[in-house]
């Protein structure tokens, strides 16, 4: 997994120096997203690797609405609950 570093982090990672703020690595899975977990990185994106979404269908039918709560009282023009 392709991370991109946020911060600049002291000492090595299995013998060499952590990449630069700003730089990009390509860490194993496991160990890329406990850093972008943490907010240490990023994942990258790059070509090829890009992320694609469909949209779910559109529904056909209008949905009905369920209101929670008592039921609204018939009014008259002014506002005024009429009783029957």
């Amino acid at each position: 997994m392709k991370i991109r570093m946020l911060v600049a982090m002291s000492g090595t990672r299995n013998g060499q120096e952590w990449p630069a703020r700003g730089e990009v690595a390509d860490l194993p899975t496991a160990e890329a997203a406990h850093l972008v977990a943490s907010g240490v990185a990023e994942e990258v994106v790059g070509e090829g690797d890009v992320e694609t979404a469909t949209a779910p269908p559109a529904e056909t039918a209008a949905p009905t609405e369920k209101r929670r709560g008592r039921p609204k009282l018939p009014r008259d023009a002014d506002g005024n609950v009429i009783r029957e």
